[in-house]
């Protein structure tokens, strides 16, 4: 028996009755669909095997059906098995059981998505349940995240996105890395200041929400430019561009706004930052640089709190 099954077994074990003479009867367990369990071949049939769900009762055995078998079996044999509701809610086992074990983590597919929440790809039979309550943002059907495999209260397996502290257990201190350089990793996390990285060579990355111009869906990969190294070996990153190329692909932004709004903007560098940041997703800082490089170009001029596109105003 492995340490997942034996762990998940120990929690499906019943008190039972005592016998006549004070002998005390072997303990039963109570098994169902979610869980990884060792069960007993009892007989073969034409579908498949039978496996003792040790309730004393032969109509409640389980069937690992031929096309379930990742071996063949006999009878006596006993087998780890992974248990669901095949399509007429009958349980039913096969041998494909998770490829991971309880509280390890892994980069998993989300294979469907439910108003409760999802069920992500562990290499079983069937794609495990993850709770709304264990998302981190809001998965889509394809997507990969990093997510944890544990037994839930009613001991069945379960996953979740709340994968903080195995991250930081698996992650190691930056070494070789300068600031200017570049890190590619999965998004995990994020919080109210901004999101984490876990990068391909195990480091953590955080990126500032200012240092953002689209934010990425949690799980999706990104490339981000090192700007700090701090002392516990973590990095700070950023997903724009330096501030040169910044430059240039900001003024673009506002000349094409200016076009499409027939040339005049309601907004100059008096505009509040919290407004630039949601219709330009720069800070006002880039904002008014990209401004001032128009502004000395002779493309653009500044009147009543309004920026007008003087290519468009002389033709």
């Amino acid at each position: 028996m492995t340490e997942q099954s034996g762990a998940l077994e120990t929690a499906e074990n019943e008190q039972t009755a005592e016998l006549e003479g004070g002998a005390p009867a072997r303990k039963r367990r109570s098994v169902h669909e979610g869980m990884v369990a060792v069960m007993r071949v009892v007989r073969l049939g034409d579908m498949g095997a039978f496996l003792d769900a040790e309730t004393g009762n032969t109509s409640d055995d389980v069937l690992l059906h031929t096309q379930q078998q990742t071996a063949p079996v006999a009878v006596g044999d006993e087998v780890e098995v992974f248990l669901y509701r095949d399509p007429k809610r009958r349980l039913t086992a096969s041998m494909r059981v998770p490829k991971m074990k309880v509280g390890q983590i892994a980069r998993l597919k989300v294979v469907n998505v439910s108003k409760d929440g999802a069920f992500l790809d562990v290499g079983a039979e069937r794609g495990i349940f993850m709770p709304f309550a264990g998302m981190r943002g809001r998965p889509r059907v394809g997507e990969r995240v990093w997510a944890k495999l544990y037994v839930d209260k009613s001991g069945r397996l379960a996953v979740t996105m709340e994968v903080e502290d195995e991250m930081r257990r698996a992650s190691r201190p930056a070494e070789g890395v300068k600031v200017g350089d570049f890190v590619t990793g999965d998004i995990y996390n994020y919080t109210d200041k901004g999101a984490f990285l876990f990068s391909k060579e195990r480091f953590i990355v955080f990126i500032d929400n200012k240092e953002m111009k689209v934010r990425p869906r949690v799980g999706e990969t990104v490339t981000a430019r090192v700007t700090f190294i701090r002392e516990d070996g973590r990095l700070n990153a950023s997903l724009r561009e330096i501030k040169e190329k910044a430059l240039v692909s900001d003024s673009d932004a506002i000349l094409a706004l200016l076009r499409e709004r027939r040339g005049r903007m309601p907004y100059d560098d008096s505009t509040s930052p919290d407004i630039i940041r949601d219709k330009f997703g720069v800070s006002k800082a880039a904002f008014k640089r990209a401004l001032g490089h128009l502004l000395k170009e002779g493309k653009i001029e500044q009147r009543d709190g309004w920026t007008f596109l003087l290519e468009e105003k002389e033709s």
